[in-house]
């Protein structure tokens, strides 16, 4: 087996990558490209790091998000607030209230998104992340604000019909597997991060 060697972010402007969640690399590939865009990102002015895990658990495939939250929660990260677990998830429902809750509480948050979507047969397992923030529901149909200055996705399943019953009716080794993934790469991502903001002022750096 091959030592890791750091990727090269693709896509328009450089501003997207991809990682296969069953890659060996996987999660090393995620810190590393999480470092990168953070080392963008990642300004004096922003005063927290929120971790926004958006789905339910009431759905096989939307339930990536929560999944992740809970997982990265137990982890117990320094450097970040994290939203959205399974026993408190933030959905379609609750939001826009949750956004607004964390601009009332963190003064210029840092928001990185993370959500479940599906794509085609062959990107299904695939994990993007990339600058810019997230359409949640966009790919069941539903209009949400945008969020985030950083999102992940995770592809779960392939869309194009029928999207509701067919986040119903996701494999749930698909969605542990990415779950997985996405979790440890944040967690180590977060952890080596350098202490460039006061964070001593905010709340608690944890929601469970």
């Amino acid at each position: 087996m091959s030592a890791f060697q750091s990727p090269v972010i693709t896509g328009e402007d450089k501003k997207t990558f991809r990682v296969d969640s069953s890659d060996p690399f996987a999660v090393q590939k995620l810190k590393w490209a999480l470092q990168q865009f953070l080392a963008d990102l990642y300004k004096p002015q922003y005063h927290q790091l929120i971790v926004l895990c958006i789905g339910t658990d009431r759905s096989t495939g939307d339930s990536l998000g929560p999944l992740i939250g809970t997982k990265v929660s137990r982890l117990q990260p320094k450097r970040a607030v994290i939203y959205g677990t399974l026993e408190e998830p933030v959905h379609a429902v609750n939001l826009e209230e949750t956004v607004a809750e964390i601009e009332r509480l963190y003064h210029y948050p840092l928001i990185i998104a993370v959500d479940a979507c599906l794509g085609r047969a062959e990107s299904v397992g695939a994990i993007d992340i990339g600058l810019g923030p997230m359409q949640p529901g966009a790919g069941v149909n539903k209009t949400l604000p945008p969020v985030g200055q950083l999102h992940i996705n995770g592809i779960v399943n392939v869309g194009g019909f029928l999207e509701y019953f067919v986040l119903q009716n996701t494999r749930l080794s698909v969605v542990i597997r990415i779950a997985e993934a996405i979790a440890r790469g944040l967690y180590l991502g977060l952890q080596s991060l350098p202490q460039t903001a006061d964070t001593s002022k905010s709340l608690p750096l944890q929601r469970v």
